[in-house]
């Protein structure tokens, strides 16, 4: 989270809508370890990453 948090703050700055995603736990192997997110904007810009790829489909 800390690596998407400087983007962050320049969104509420500029009063941009946002949703964050937040790995909590992983069973198994995963590419992303718990803290890794990923926000997306209402225009659909994204900052960060919660996996490998096909998750973030899901999360947006």
């Amino acid at each position: 989270m800390l690596d998407i948090a400087e983007e962050l703050s320049r969104w509420v700055a500029d009063g941009r809508d946002f949703a964050v995603a937040t790995v909590v736990a992983v069973g198994g192997s995963a590419p992303r370890r718990p803290g890794a997110a990923l926000a997306v904007d209402a225009d659909g810009t994204v900052v960060g990453s919660v996996s490998g790829g096909c998750v973030e489909g899901a999360v947006y």
